[in-house]
């Protein structure tokens, strides 16, 4: 079926921004609700029409366990998993199924492309928040710091001395790159040809990051070979992924991530471990609520 193909239909659509409690910081998420029988042309379209790092799509899902199928598209295609729009999907659904009441507790088990995840959403009255439990992190190969830094931008003395590049994944893989300072941080620029000599993976998050020894907070940009070079606010895939390494690393089991700061939208990534397993969370900002006509 072609985009335009078939009757449209109105179909429940929210607009949020993750890992924010105020709306207009964070990362956005647009999300479709009953989108059963949209083909991919369709729900690409539609996220290239909206432009925003990640839209979501919720079907029926196809394995026992889980409350709904969560389709995941950036502007340039389907990925298996990433973390915001868990967050801010779970929301919406929750919002959904209680007619939009603003209190309680969500338990639901989210299908993505990895296999199901537990997420929650909980909201006080006032406020939401949203968490997921991220798969067991895979520790992939670890890159030469010299190259990393020439990707992003940088010479490889501002590559932090100790800590090493380092391909993790908890569904979606990131490349963990440790920098000396915030001073360097901001002066990242990267470069997505001299990233794909490293890893071709056309879904790579290059994640730079900053953690001063002792400290428990961390400070984080990332650039998403497969967002057409358009830096990402906050990227809770990226951050379970880096707190399993300081783990592994550092024998830390709990950080808060600051990210999005130099984009001027602020975000707030809280990630801890349990079982063996990343759980990322953080607030939710409900900026918009309506229907979208889609065939």
């Amino acid at each position: 079926a072609g985009v335009n193909s078939g009757a449209e239909a109105a179909r429940p659509f929210y607009w949020l921004d993750v890992f924010s409690d105020v709306g207009l910081a964070g990362n956005g998420l647009a999300v479709v609700l009953d989108a059963d029988g949209l083909a991919p042309e369709t729900m690409l379209a539609f996220a290239r029409e909206v432009g925003l790092s990640e839209t979501t799509f919720v079907q029926a899902p196809t394995a026992g366990g889980a409350d709904y199928l969560n389709r995941i598209w950036t502007v340039s295609g389907e990925i298996p998993f990433a973390g915001h729009p868990s967050l801010g999907t779970a929301v919406a659904v929750a919002l959904h199924r209680a007619n939009g009441s603003q209190a309680g507790s969500h338990a639901l088990t989210q299908q993505t492309g990895v296999g199901l995840q537990r997420v929650a959403a909980v909201c006080d009255g006032a406020a939401w928040s949203a968490s997921v439990e991220q798969e067991p992190a895979s520790f992939g190969r670890t890159l030469d710091r010299e190259r990393v830094a020439g990707a992003l931008g940088i010479g490889s003395e501002g590559m932090d001395a100790e800590l090493s590049c380092q391909i993790v994944s908890t569904g979606l893989p990131a490349l963990l790159a440790p920098v000396s300072d915030l001073e360097t941080l901001g002066r990242c620029e990267p470069d997505f040809q001299a990233l794909r000599e490293l890893e071709a993976s056309p879904a790579l998050n290059l994640y730079a990051f900053v953690h001063e020894r002792g400290s428990r907070t961390i400070r984080a940009r990332c650039f998403g070979a497969d967002l057409s070079g358009v830096e990402d606010p906050a990227t809770g895939s990226a951050a379970g992924p880096l707190l399993a390494y300081l783990q592994d690393c550092l024998d830390i089991d709990r950080i808060v991530v600051e990210q999005g700061i130099e984009m001027g939208r602020p975000s707030r990534i809280e990630a801890r471990m349990e079982d063996g397993r990343p759980v990322v969370s953080g607030a939710v900002a409900v900026l918009a609520t309506g229907t979208v006509r889609l065939p």
